[in-house]
């Protein structure tokens, strides 16, 4: 018989909560040596800089810039100078489950990327809003019957959920789920998506009257689309879909593009699109392994296609282009791990569950896609690097070069503000010799601009770069960055939270500003989801 585990005594949490109170002590006092050394205030000042980052890269080297005319050295940063003694990075990471702050800026960025794709602006004409443009949702097909939430009527299961259920999404019978085909389904899904593109150009050219060759010079295809969870672990794609002249976003489309082809464009390709699987059969004898008959992956049953009309919320166009860039940005930072309760990392062992607070579903979906793995038929889907992902490996956010602008030219448009800046505070505090460019207030772009971007040295475990030469005519940076760690050291984590915790004067609003905000918020200029079908789990 197994013993009850005990509950620990007073005397252990005491005990615990003695040596917290100890290890905070101790960063207090290294703290304090700092302070008195005069070093607090330039580390408080290049943790500020990276804007709250959960976990930042920590690099150590050296950039030199001079100008190649003049042989003048234009900027010099030693690591060995920084308050930290090391380069602090912000980590970029996409997840919010793993960087809030980080992920928040992804996010912003996406939405962004999104509305200029509908309304222009970002390099983007604002031409763009005429053209026809449709907002669709592509999901997977059943796999068993599972708890859903079937509008008014109960579920099967006799039961009314709430949104906050766990049960939903789970199977009703575990036993007799085609956890198998879930998986594999996820692992076709990019290729699922990779050949409804390349039919929806024929529908599209079909509904046209012209061949495939002919529509490039009368018609061109953009869009965007990320990939989201549903509670049952299944990928199904967002997607906004524009079509424009032959030139891009900036020529009229033909006349005979509208709403309407498109939306049909989109159901007749969908249908037809097919992935097959080739499964291959063990014999015992010798030669080789006889083909059986493929599986074939397509997209479920419930495929959804609205229609984008205008900026603003009434009662006539109920999908807006701020609702539609809203709601895919919202999840171009969540994955398995928030939808369904997995993993927000990669396995090196299954071994590694037991440590994780998983539900049964999603734990038997992550031993179905390592146990597949081993498979030789299933050894170019890599279902083990991504079973943590539930076998999906593909791009979260995708767009075509046409569609709108890119998150580069974002990043590149803040270094260059947040570069301006720094020069405006350099010159009025001369008494701070770290500015932010040394600091990191700054993108990574403008910090390591002439080299290999240092986050590939992370990934790598080798320097990142040396000597390289900036694509300019008259600047020269010769640099050499090596990866340290990721995460702040413990004094300066202890620094990290003092600084959080410290209450910031809030700015005085305005009376205009909130009346703005409140009439915007009538507008109905909101984030909440998009009700579509694909929401609602298949049953069967």
């Amino acid at each position: 018989m197994f013993a009850t585990p005990a509950r620990p005594s007073t005397a252990d949490a005491s005990a615990n909560r003695g040596s917290a109170l100890e290890r905070r002590a101790r960063l207090t006092a290294r703290l304090a040596k700092l302070a008195a050394a005069g070093h607090l205030a330039p580390l408080a000042r290049q943790i500020g800089s990276l804007g709250g980052c959960a976990r930042p890269i920590r690099m150590t080297g050296h950039r030199t810039r001079l100008d190649t005319v003049t042989g003048q050295i234009l900027d010099h940063l030693d690591t060995r100078h920084l308050p930290a003694g090391e380069l602090l990075l912000r980590c970029g990471n996409r997840r919010a489950t793993r960087c809030p702050s980080c992920s928040n800026v992804y996010r912003y960025d996406t939405y962004q990327l999104i509305a200029a794709g509908l309304r222009g602006g970002k390099t983007v004409p604002t031409t763009v809003a005429t053209h026809p443009r449709v907002f669709a949702t592509l999901t997977a097909p059943g796999f068993g019957p599972v708890h859903n939430q079937p509008g008014a009527s109960p579920c099967t299961c006799g039961t009314r959920h709430s949104d906050s259920d766990p049960r939903l999404g789970t199977p009703l019978n575990p036993q007799g789920y085609d956890y198998t085909g879930a998986v594999l389904w996820n692992a076709h899904a990019p290729a699922l998506w990779a050949r409804f593109t390349s039919h929806l150009r024929r529908e599209i050219a079909h509904a046209a009257g012209l061949t495939q060759r002919a529509l490039r010079h009368h018609a061109t295809l953009s869009y965007a689309k990320v990939a989201e969870y549903q509670k049952r672990g299944q990928i199904h794609f967002h997607t906004v879909i524009r079509i424009d002249g032959p030139t891009g976003p900036t020529s009229t489309p033909p006349t005979w593009a509208t709403t309407d082809l498109l939306d049909h464009a989109v159901h007749a390709a969908a249908h037809r699109t097919r992935v097959p699987h080739q499964h291959r059969s063990r014999v015992r004898a010798a030669g080789p392994a006889q083909p059986t008959e493929p599986t074939v992956f397509r997209f479920g049953r419930q495929i959804d296609v609205r229609a984008i009309r205008s900026t603003d919320f009434t009662d006539h166009a109920p999908v807006t282009d701020r609702h539609v860039a809203a709601y895919i940005a919202k999840y171009a930072t969540k994955g398995a791990e928030t939808t369904t309760g997995t993993l927000d990392r990669r396995l090196r062992f299954l071994a590694e569950l037991a440590q994780h607070d998983l539900t049964d579903h999603a734990r038997q979906m992550i031993h179905t896609a390592w146990h597949l793995g081993i498979r030789p038929e299933h050894a170019h889907l890599r279902l083990r690097q991504w079973a943590h992902m539930l076998g999906f490996r593909g791009h979260f956010s995708t767009r075509t070069r046409h569609y709108s602008t890119t998150l580069a030219h974002f990043r590149a448009e803040r270094t260059t503000w947040r570069t301006r800046q720094n020069d405006a505070q350099q010159q009025a505090s001369e008494g701070w010799p770290f500015t932010d460019q040394h600091s990191d207030r700054s993108d990574r772009t403008d910090l390591t601009a002439g080299h290999t971007d240092p986050e590939a040295g992370h990934r790598s475990g080798h320097r990142a770069g040396s000597e390289r030469q900036v694509d300019t005519d008259t600047t020269l940076v010769i640099s050499h960055w090596q990866y340290t760690g990721s995460g702040l050291l413990p004094e300066l984590a202890h620094l990290a939270d003092l600084l959080a915790a410290t209450p910031k004067p809030q700015p005085e609003q305005s009376a205009r500003t909130r009346q703005t905000r409140r009439a915007s918020d009538r507008a109905g200029h909101s984030t909440d989801p998009l009700t579509a079908p694909g929401q609602t789990e298949a049953s069967a």
